[in-house]
């Protein structure tokens, strides 16, 4: 099948790996322009330019879809279907409507449960118990069109939203070749109105731990903000990411550190945090951080 690829991050990269290794003919990669970045502030390229570039494909990346020569120029492409999985750039219906078989959404979520920005991060903040892909015909409205295919997995309790990326970017990379596959054969199916949830972008301001919250919100929230941006506390005046938490039993007031094994009383209830990172310091374990910095029972967070 004729396709066109559009994705921008990492979450893309596998899914564009499958469709080249399933057989399709990638007519064309669109992705987000290069942007600065690093330290020096050149410009790089997204992961999925990177990446479509070493696989010898044909890669654009312009700046909106809106104009009559964009059009053209994928118009002029003649894809059977184009997969769309985190591009970034909203779709014009003349876009939408111009490969034969439209343009076919990989959504990391069981839709209707979160559509928009961060479906990942929300699920696990919810303290959702699973989540999981969803193939979806695209159309106008956000994440609204109908549902081709969609498998579940489960969230654990350990479940963070970078290891929840990883496994729903290789579900969604092989459930979009089985519906290429099948696409002849498969029914939409339209959206239930009822449970639609928006996943509204991460706002870096909600990302302080408060300590007054029950411990399974307190957790969901440090799983779901790791490893980026990072949920965070103050310690000593430098700001701390915590990046994985276990609940467990204890109680105290909201903040006290209640062990020497760094469990921290919340307003219902108690964490354990696993690992954590200083600012311009790699990720430590949670006994790794204790040997360099004394927090004994009844510090404050």
């Amino acid at each position: 099948m004729r396709v066109v690829f559009m994705g921008t991050p990492d979450f893309s990269v596998p899914v564009l790996e499958a469709l080249v290794e399933a057989g399709h003919e990638v007519a064309a990669v669109y992705c987000q322009p290069p942007r600065p970045a690093g330290r020096g502030k050149k410009d790089r390229p997204t992961p999925v330019h990177a990446r479509a570039e070493a696989l010898g494909l044909e890669v654009r990346h312009p700046e909106r879809l809106k104009g009559e020569a964009e059009q053209a120029e994928f118009a002029a492409l003649q894809a059977d279907v184009a997969v769309v999985v985190a591009y970034g750039l909203i779709l014009p219906q003349a876009v939408l409507d111009m490969p034969k078989h439209g343009c076919l959404n990989i959504h990391a979520s069981l839709l209707p449960r979160w559509r928009g920005a961060a479906p990942i991060h929300r699920a696990i903040m919810a303290g959702d118990s699973e989540t999981g892909v969803c193939i979806m015909q695209m159309e106008a409205g956000l994440d609204t069109g109908p549902v081709l295919l969609r498998q579940a997995t489960p969230i654990k309790a350990e479940d963070t939203t970078g290891s929840l990326h990883d496994r729903l970017s290789a579900m969604g990379a092989a459930l979009i070749v089985e519906a290429l596959a099948r696409l002849e054969e498969l029914k939409p199916e339209a959206q239930p109105e009822a449970g639609v949830n928006y996943a509204d972008k991460i706002d870096k301001a909600e990302a302080r731990v408060d300590w007054a919250a029950p411990a399974a919100e307190v957790d969901g929230k440090i799983r779901g903000l790791s490893p980026f941006p990072g949920a965070w506390i103050e310690l000593e005046g430098q700001r701390i990411k915590l990046l994985a938490t276990r609940v467990v039993d204890g109680g105290g007031a909201p903040g006290e550190v209640l062990d020497d094994a760094l469990t921290v009383a919340c307003g219902e209830g108690a964490v354990q945090v696993l690992r954590l990172q200083r600012a311009g310091r790699g990720p430590q374990d949670a006994e790794e951080f204790l040997r360099g910095t004394k927090l004994p029972r009844g510090t404050r967070l």
